[in-house]
């Protein structure tokens, strides 16, 4: 059977991160990738040159487009850019009822712009979390989402407790801004922790990781997994992703989503 799944997402015009990069996820993992675009952003390797966010109701339009023809087995949200997109987005997931929210809490990015206008976070906070199935956010945007620094496996662990208790099912904080010779992601479902690690790799590549790894998870949403089996998958796939990365453009590269069809994955 087909899974259909819809990104909710702004749009990277090299390639690396956002919109491009949750399509190509789905693709290589065998979903079929729908999308509601909330920003166009000229972009590169470098950082972010200009965002063009669009009207709150057009990204509605886009989401009532793919539902009312498609119908979709999960969602994941990217950078929402604003508070009316926000609102707009919660309130299109209660009115269709949407199955299998991911949401990827995209506050900055890599290069340190701003993706999230700071007074949406709230709303995120209050109106989005509260419908998701797993959120996944990275330590600096956990630490947004929960007002102070977080510095020890503890702070990590409370952390995670503090978001679910806004009303996510399952938080997936992950350790790529950490330290030490593994990255670990920490995963709380409300009852328990558990911990998914990989050998940290030495390269300055790695653009969209945090996209891919929601996305991927989404994608074994899609198709019935388990959130701790979503979990475990998209982490060995984006670690695959990141070892084949791309050293294209003048600063990091992007990570490699068809590494497993390029010949030699590195073409």
């Amino acid at each position: 059977m087909k899974r259909t799944v819809l990104t909710i997402a702004g749009s990277d015009s090299s390639g690396g991160a956002g919109i491009q990069a949750d399509l190509k996820t789905f693709a290589a993992l065998g979903v079929y990738g729908t999308c509601a675009i909330t920003a166009v952003t000229a972009q590169d390797s470098r950082g972010v040159q200009a965002i063009h966010e669009l009207p709150p109701e057009l990204v509605a339009a886009q989401i009532d487009a793919v539902v009312g023809d498609m119908g979709v087995d999960a969602v994941k949200t990217g950078m929402l850019a604003n508070a009316g997109i926000v609102r707009v987005v919660a309130e299109r997931m209660r009115r269709h009822d949407l199955p299998n929210l991911v949401i990827d809490p995209v506050l900055v990015a890599k290069s340190g712009d701003r993706l999230l206008r700071e007074e949406a976070v709230d709303v995120l906070r209050g109106e989005l979390l509260p419908l998701c199935t797993v959120v996944t956010p990275n330590i600096p945007e956990a630490e947004a989402l929960v007002g102070r620094r977080l510095e020890t496996d503890a702070d990590l662990q409370r952390a995670a407790q503090e978001i679910a208790a806004l009303g996510a099912r399952s938080v997936v904080i992950t350790g790529g801004h950490a330290s030490g010779p593994d990255a670990v992601d920490l995963l709380y479902d409300g009852k328990s922790i558990r911990r998914f690690s990989a050998p940290r790799l030495a390269t300055r590549h790695g653009r969209g990781t945090g996209c891919t790894f929601a996305s991927a998870i989404t994608a074994w949403l899609a198709q019935g997994a388990a959130i701790d089996e979503a979990v475990a998958r998209a982490k060995e796939y984006v670690t695959a992703a990141l070892e084949h990365a791309l050293a294209l453009g003048k600063g990091p590269g992007p990570v490699h989503h068809f590494y497993r069809l390029w010949e030699g994955g590195d073409r």
